[in-house]
């Protein structure tokens, strides 16, 4: 069966409000996960030189997950390898590097969690899109109907 082209297009508007949210929240998520990971072991507001690491690591988690991300969400769904939250879990590794070189301790996990996400030592990984941010639950979900939507129409058989 063919693919519809409203299908195709409503995707990709969903893919680009996505991308857009994600590009939004993705910093100030790295930000937040660092200050609240440093308040909860201080109890304190993160010092300077512990914010300036944050930003510099907003940015390169932006720098490198933002154009795989937009890369993915260009990608025909039926090829797909991977989804964006798998992306944006890989974000993990910046707070994480900035948290363990100012001294925070990793934080007690369940098992599972160190065998889903074993490089996650201080638990930020997002289980959903709303845990980047609640602007990105709407958008994550629309994407995610549109792409099944789109893929249960090509199972389909032919009238």
């Amino acid at each position: 069966m063919d693919d519809d082209p409203r299908d195709l297009e409503a995707l990709s508007r969903y893919a680009d409000e996505l991308f857009a949210a994600v590009e939004v929240a993705l910093p100030a998520w790295v930000q937040r996960c660092i200050g609240r990971r440093w308040e909860e072991w201080r109890g304190e507001e993160l010092p300077s030189a512990v914010q300036d690491a944050a930003r510099d690591a907003a940015g390169l988690a932006a720098d490198t997950v933002l154009p795989p991300l937009r890369e993915l969400l260009g990608e025909d769904v039926g090829i797909q390898r991977s989804n964006p939250l798998d992306l944006l879990r890989r974000a993990v590794s910046f707070p994480t590097q900035v948290l363990a070189v100012a001294g925070v301790p990793p934080v007690v996990r369940d098992a599972q969690a160190e065998r889903l996400f074993p490089d996650d030592a201080y638990d930020l990984a997002p289980a959903s899109f709303g845990d980047l941010d609640p602007s990105v639950h709407e958008p994550g979900l629309h994407w995610g109907a549109a792409k099944a939507h789109v893929l249960l129409r090509r199972r389909r058989p032919a009238d």
